[in-house]
């Protein structure tokens, strides 16, 4: 019988089905990504940990350069694909895949590089926060100081007002949406600029609790029925050149319980809150949209504010 974390991660993500990780495989800016900041990141001779291996893709790249590397993944059938991946692969025999769940298991010895790809967006429904915490309070309690890189380094959150299409050859359906962010869709109309409303540096202890309440000016009357939400993730920071090895997840879109009439120059106040880790249906439980200004009853318009 699962116990209670057990439960919970079957819907939380740790117990993503195999075909999942198989279109992981086949997502090409994810791969390339991670290949170019794990490429950047992980030096010759070093030792690297793996955290939510999956089917051991990332700690093949890792495994390049690394002289170790461990890879940990909670569900079994993940470990034994990732160990029939690994065997056919050159630098294979690097990669130690263990079945352990990831609260709780530490490395032998100190590593250099901690990879960890739990990441939904908004870093909802999977457990990175909660994983990368757990992790860094039990390593410095083992090893001490000071704790290896993180991959990602940090997460960057945004959020946007749409109008959102959600009419499906006559079904009316207001549904949540996961859009490619180089695509764009006929039936979503943005309504303000995004502000960003998190970020999350790994090196620094995190809250896992997310809220914000913030406002934007509205760009062109419509009705504003949806949020999108953004996440980039800074998987490196390459300081010599002054830039990031970035991978922005799917823009995730979650329609409004209450749609809000708008006109071009009012201003929106944003509200909401939600654990990390948490589902979907309680971060769309608090969110709340309203019109705080409108452009017809101001005198001139207000400049954009973003909170």
């Amino acid at each position: 019988m699962l116990n209670e974390r057990e439960i919970e991660s079957c819907y939380l993500g740790q117990f993503i089905p195999v075909h999942y990780h198989h279109n992981m495989l086949m997502d090409q800016n994810r791969m390339h990504s991670f290949k170019s900041a794990i490429a950047y990141a992980v030096k010759p001779g070093m030792k690297v940990l793996e955290l939510g291996g999956g089917t051991g893709v990332l700690s093949f790249f890792a495994a390049a350069k690394a002289s170790k590397v461990y890879c940990v993944e909670f569900n079994p059938d993940m470990v034994k694909e990732a160990r029939k991946f690994l065997a056919i692969n050159p630098n294979g025999e690097k990669v130690e895949v263990i079945h352990a769940d990831a609260f709780e298991y530490l490395p032998p010895e100190p590593v250099d590089v901690v990879i960890c790809e739990m990441i939904h967006v908004g870093m909802l429904r999977e457990k990175q926060v909660e994983v990368i915490e757990s992790f860094k309070r039990r390593y410095l309690e083992r090893f001490g100081g000071p704790l290896p890189v993180f991959m990602p380094e940090a997460v960057i959150m945004a959020v946007q007002p749409l109008q959102q299409e959600y009419d499906f050859e006559g079904f009316f359906a207001p549904i949540v949406q996961f859009q490619e962010t180089q695509v764009i869709y006929a039936g979503t109309v943005e309504m303000a600029q995004p502000a960003v409303y998190s970020v999350l540096d790994f090196t620094q202890p995190n809250d896992m609790m997310i809220g914000w309440q913030g406002k934007f000016v509205v760009e062109r009357s419509g009705c504003v029925n949806a949020m999108r939400f953004v996440t980039k993730n800074i998987l490196s920071v390459v300081q010599e050149r002054n830039s990031t090895i970035d991978w922005l997840n799917h823009y995730m879109t979650l329609p409004l319980a209450k749609p809000v009439q708008a006109k071009e120059g009012d201003v929106l106040e944003v509200s909401f809150q939600y654990r990390a880790g948490g589902s979907l249906p309680s971060l769309q439980a608090s969110l709340r949209c309203e019109v705080l200004y409108e452009s017809a009853l101001q005198p001139h318009h207000y400049a954009p504010a973003y909170a």
